[in-house]
């Protein structure tokens, strides 16, 4: 026992590698940018202001949605998806799968939940012993269910879900700006290294001068210069791909798991069961109010425990199948038949308060 907790804490230890990485990455960068670049080798005190200004803006964005991707808690299921002591008493105790399954869907028969397993039984955790919510996984790192898991970030240390997904996604974006402003900034300086180095080498050479190439004056400076350029192109190029790769999941309104493995509903797999069209998916994440879309402030639609579908067809709740359900709705089948259709899938949600 002594061992197995020694090995967790170890892996809990290594797992902020990572995070530490990143945290030294970026102190160095604003010491070479500051320091290096603005102080010692930019001369014009007007562009000197400009680049530290626009500079200390993106860092700041950086820093604050980082902290927030890294330090955003994910959130478990409400206690009404968790199974109470009697029923998982009685749940465990039956040994026969149809008689589970049939346990399952009486307790879950009350709960907003409309996507179901493969087989087409209720989404159930072993684990942590309760009904999972839609678009709710369970994370084996984080060893808890975590409401609309997208993904275990190992750069974040951190489950990227409901509560952190939008800060996640304003992240990727401020050190993209982060590392195309460096790179853009940092060009003009490093090809005066590179033209001026190759043309006056031989002779700085023979006569023994150290460098004094005006601008470029110390040695030190040209060194993080490079690799200023280098390193920001470098992530630059890499967070392009992750993060278009990312707004194309909102747009389509899934998460990763989702693009990988299509949600369930009553009539099969839909990767699209979600999508309320482009504007709304953008709601979803970052909310109504568009003055916070570009802060990393939580303003993102509902508690994670419910979202509006595409259709009415899967927003019908799977579980009431029972024969008066379907007699009840087919009461008015044929008047109400195209009014039916139109109704907003938005406009048959659960009483989320009740949660």
């Amino acid at each position: 026992m002594a061992l197995w907790r020694g090995l967790r804490c170890c892996r809990r230890a290594f797992a902020w590698l990572p995070v530490l990485l990143i945290a030294l990455l970026l102190l160095w960068s604003y010491y070479g940018y500051v320091c290096e670049l603005c102080l010692v080798t930019v001369s014009n005190p007007v562009e000197k202001v400009a680049y530290l200004v626009v500079f200390h803006i993106l860092f700041v964005l950086f820093v604050w949605t980082y902290w927030k991707s890294v330090f955003t808690l994910p959130i478990q299921p409400g206690k009404k998806f968790h199974m109470s002591y009697a029923d998982q008493e009685r749940y465990e105790n039956e040994e026969r799968p149809e008689v589970q399954r049939q346990i399952l869907a009486e307790i879950a028969r009350k709960l907003p939940v409309y996507t179901r397993t493969g087989n087409g039984g209720i989404r159930f955790c072993d684990r942590c012993q309760l009904i999972k919510p839609d678009r709710c996984h369970h994370c084996s790192v984080c060893a808890m269910c975590v409401l609309k898991m997208d993904h275990h970030c190992p750069w974040v240390n951190n489950c990227i879900g409901f509560s952190n997904y939008k800060f996640f996604l304003l992240f990727l974006a401020y050190s993209l700006l982060y590392c195309l402003y460096i790179a853009a900034t940092v060009f003009k300086y490093f090809i005066k290294y590179w033209t001026v180095s190759h043309e006056i080498r031989l002779l700085f050479h023979l006569l023994s001068v150290s460098w004094a190439l005006g601008e470029l004056t110390n040695g030190r400076s040209k060194f993080h210069i490079l690799f200023l350029l280098f390193v920001a192109i470098m992530f630059f190029v890499s967070l392009m791909f992750l993060f278009g790769y990312h707004c194309w999941l909102v747009s389509r309104n899934r998460s990763t798991l989702e693009a990988f493995s299509a949600p369930v509903f009553q009539n099969g797999p839909d990767k699209n069961g979600f999508n309320l069209g482009f504007v709304k998916n953008l709601q979803q994440v970052f909310g109504e109010e568009k003055k916070l879309w570009l802060l990393p402030i939580a303003s993102s639609q509902g508690d994670g425990h419910f979202f509006p579908m595409r259709t009415l067809s899967e927003a019908r709740n799977p579980l009431l199948t029972n024969e008066e359900q379907w007699e009840e709705d087919g009461i008015d089948e044929e008047p109400q038949g195209k009014e039916m259709s139109e109704i907003s899938c938005h406009d048959l949600q659960w009483p989320i308060a009740e949660l």
